[in-house]
C-alpha cells in the first residue's frame, strides 16, 4: 500500500480530536485491571518468547468462522494485543480488503502495513467507518466492556460484523482453586490471583445492550496438559496473561504457599501419568450492526406451525410426564 493511500485510509478512519474528547469524558466506572501493567506484561512476554499456541488456535477458528460468512468486508480492524496474529488470520480468508492492526503500541504485522495505537477502552474510529472488527483474547481485560462494545458498535457500518473471542468464566479454574485452598491453609486468607471472567449469558446480554443485531454466543473449551503447575505459570507469563488485577496482593508469594499450591494442584487435577490439566474456556461473540436487510425476529405467538408437529412428536401439556 502506498504512503498516500495509507494517509487516505487513516484520515478516513481516525479522529484524534475525538480520542482526546473520549478520554476527557470517560466515566469513572470501576477499575478492575491495571492496564499499563498488562501492556508491560505483554512486552515482557515478547522478550521471553511468546507462547502463542492458544492465540494461534483462536485465530484459526476465527478465520474458519469468517470464511463461512457469505460476504466481503472492505475495511477490517484487528483489535487488541493479538492484532498481529489476527491480521494474518484475516488475510487467509480472502474476504477482507484493508486490515488495520489496532493495539496499545501499534505493533505491525509483516503483511499489514497499517497499525495504530488504540486502547480498547477509547477507540479512535469514526462512526460507521469499519466493516469488520475482529478480536482474539483481549477484550476480557477491558475495565468497561459494555462501553467498549458500544464503541465498536458505533464504529461499524450498517451490516458490519463484530467477531470476538474472550476468556470465559471457567478459564484456569484449576489454578484458581489450588491457590485459594493453599492460601486459606497457609496465609489465613485468599488474595485475588486469577482475573474474573464473564459467563456466556452475561456476554450475550451485553451484545444486546450495546445495540447489536442477531447476537450469537458459544463456547469452546480447551484442556492443556503441563508437566507441572510451574510450567503452566511460566506459559502464562509468556502469554502476557499473569495477574493484572488492580487489587492484586503486593506481597511476594511465600514459598510455603507455592509449594502447597503445587501439591493441591497435583492431588486434584493430575492425570495418571502425572501431568496436570489446565482449562481454557473460549467464549465466542458475534453481532451485526443493524441494517434493514437483516431478518427481524418473529413476534412471539406468530408461528404458523407447532414445534411438536415439526419434530414429529406428541406435545405434552405442562405438568404431565411423558409415558415410558
Amino acid at each position: 500500500m502506498t504512503l498516500s493511500l495509507r494517509r487516505i485510509v487513516l484520515n478516513a478512519l481516525f479522529r484524534w480530536a475525538a480520542i482526546r474528547a473520549t478520554l476527557a469524558n470517560m466515566s469513572s466506572g470501576p477499575v478492575i485491571f491495571d492496564r499499563p501493567l498488562l501492556r508491560a506484561r505483554c512486552r515482557r512476554a515478547e522478550r521471553l518468547g511468546v507462547s502463542d499456541f492458544l492465540i494461534a488456535r483462536v485465530a484459526e477458528d476465527l478465520a474458519e468462522r469468517l470464511s463461512a460468512v457469505m460476504r466481503r468486508f472492505d475495511t477490517a480492524v484487528a483489535l487488541g494485543a493479538s492484532g498481529e496474529v489476527v491480521s494474518r488470520a484475516l488475510m487467509t480468508t480472502g474476504k477482507v480488503g484493508t486490515i488495520v492492526s489496532a493495539n496499545a503500541w501499534a505493533k505491525f504485522a509483516p503483511d499489514c502495513p497499517l497499525a495504530v495505537v488504540a486502547d480498547e477502552e477509547a477507540l479512535p474510529f469514526q462512526d460507521g467507518a469499519i466493516d469488520l472488527v475482529a478480536s482474539a483474547l483481549t477484550l476480557q481485560f477491558v475495565n468497561d466492556l459494555p462501553g467498549a462494545l458500544v464503541q465498536i458498535r458505533r464504529a461499524l457500518r450498517p451490516d458490519g460484523l463484530l467477531l470476538a473471542a474472550l476468556a470465559g468464566g471457567e478459564t484456569l479454574t484449576e489454578l484458581r482453586q489450588a491457590f485459594a485452598q493453599a492460601e486459606a491453609e497457609i496465609d489465613d486468607g485468599i488474595s485475588p490471583r486469577v482475573a474474573p471472567f464473564a459467563d456466556l449469558r452475561a456476554l450475550g446480554s451485553l451484545l444486546q445492550r450495546a445495540g447489536f443485531a442477531l447476537p450469537v454466543t458459544d463456547i469452546d473449551r480447551v484442556t492443556v496438559r503441563y508437566s507441572s503447575p510451574l510450567a503452566l505459570m511460566y506459559d502464562l507469563r509468556r502469554m502476557g496473561a499473569t495477574n493484572g488485577l488492580l487489587e492484586r496482593s503486593r506481597k511476594p508469594l511465600r514459598r510455603a504457599t507455592l509449594r502447597r499450591m503445587i501439591e493441591i494442584y497435583g492431588e486434584r487435577f493430575a492425570d495418571a501419568d502425572g501431568r496436570v490439566r489446565a482449562t481454557f474456556e473460549i467464549v465466542w461473540l458475534s453481532g451485526w450492526a443493524p441494517h434493514a436487510s437483516q431478518q427481524p425476529p418473529l413476534t412471539p405467538g406468530s408461528a404458523q406451525r407447532r414445534l411438536a408437529d415439526a419434530l414429529g412428536t406428541k406435545e405434552q401439556p405442562a405438568g404431565e410426564k411423558a409415558a415410558r
